[in-house]
């Protein structure tokens, strides 16, 4: 018994399943970047929850971190991402109307 050895679990790989070139592929294509501020809601009639963008679903929701560490996907119409008014205050937007918008968003960031 002394003789065997004992086997250590293998360490979780170190890129996602789907691959971090493919996750930031789709979160790029609809204007967002892991690490980006968002707020959501869980349900129509709940309070604003924020979190920070952590990559994109295989059912296109973005998948996000809560400010308690949670893992969320959350469908793209119930995001709101943090953006800057026309004056430099902090608004927030849609992230259908990022979507939509047909402008150069990495000159601004």
């Amino acid at each position: 018994m002394a003789d065997a050895k004992r086997r250590r679990p293998k360490a979780p790989p170190a890129v996602p399943a789907g691959g971090a070139a493919t996750t930031d592929a789709g979160l790029v294509a609809i204007g967002l970047r892991p690490g980006d501020r968002v707020r959501f809601r869980r349900a129509d009639s709940g309070h604003w929850l924020e979190g920070t963008v952590a990559g994109r679903e295989a059912d296109g929701s973005v998948a996000l971190h809560d400010t308690r560490g949670r893992r969320r996907s959350i469908p793209v119409g119930a995001v709101q991402v943090r953006a800057h008014g026309p004056r430099g205050g902090a608004t927030w937007e849609t992230l259908e109307e990022r979507i939509g918008r047909s402008e150069q968003l990495d000159l601004f960031r």
